[in-house]
């Protein structure tokens, strides 16, 4: 689980834009290849990224506990 938080407000999908845009940048990928599989209204989300490796998210946010 990693945990984000955002400054956007979360009014007309600006929170869940901030998020894709962060997890994109961090993972050095388009913000086309980061989408939001489930949560889109929830404060808890599960994000699909294509074309990031699991070595790729280890690098950008640690390795899992």
């Amino acid at each position: 689980m990693l945990k984000v938080r955002v400054s956007a407000a979360p009014s007309d999908g600006a929170a869940n834009a901030a998020v894709v845009a962060l997890i994109a940048k961090a993972l050095n990928v388009p913000r086309s290849a980061v989408r939001i599989a489930a949560g889109e209204t929830s404060r808890l989300k599960r994000l699909e990224v294509e074309g990031a490796t699991a070595a790729d998210l280890a690098q950008a946010f640690g390795a899992p506990p």
